[in-house]
């Protein structure tokens, strides 16, 4: 119904916009990954996926199509709902979701908050046939399977640092073996 937002950005927090377009103020969902991409300029451009339950009429909005694509395909998998599929995108990546489930990777799903490994199979089963066909615009993707450093990197995130900078603080002070604890200490004194 209403496939993207082009306006003046009102209000921005970590899990939602809200967007003026002619006057009137939309509230936008938004995932982790969007938030780090929208920035604070006034003008604003939202892909969004407008989605209608039984009790609620809600617009989600990505920064890119691709992004927007992957959620239409993680909401089609049984036990996946909105709130979940924009959990697994503020996690990873679309490129990540989609390498990961190419390769099978069940730890790299699982390792997502609310995703067990049932759920986990469930995606790569219902979308890898799917994942071989999308294309991202992205690039230099890198995948890790370390979940000490994602963990870290999703921490760094919700306390408010850019994903790139965070990325680039973890990479100069992880070696692969630390602790969540240790790379988010010693990334916190490089940012």
């Amino acid at each position: 119904m209403i496939a993207q937002l082009n306006g003046r950005l009102i209000e921005k927090n970590p899990t939602d916009l809200v967007i003026d377009c002619g006057g009137v103020g939309y509230y936008v969902k938004i995932s982790l990954n969007t938030f780090s991409r929208v920035g604070d300029s006034e003008s604003v451009k939202v892909y969004t996926e407008f989605v209608v339950r039984e009790d609620a009429q809600l617009l989600y909005g990505f920064a890119d199509k691709e992004e927007r694509e992957m959620f239409r395909h993680l909401v089609s998998v049984s036990g996946i709902g909105p709130n979940t599929a924009m959990i697994m995108l503020s996690s990873l990546v679309p490129e990540e979701i989609a390498h990961a489930i190419q390769v099978e990777d069940v730890k790299t799903i699982q390792s997502i908050k609310g995703i067990g490994a049932k759920t986990a199979q469930r995606v790569i089963v219902d979308l890898k046939d799917k994942m071989l066909k999308m294309e991202f615009s992205s690039e230099n993707i890198q995948f890790s399977n370390n979940t000490n450093r994602f963990d870290a990197l999703t921490a760094l995130i919700s306390l408010g640092f850019d994903k790139k900078s965070a990325e680039k603080a973890i990479d100069k002070v992880s070696t692969g073996d630390e602790s969540v604890e240790h790379i988010i200490k010693e990334a916190l004194k490089i940012l």
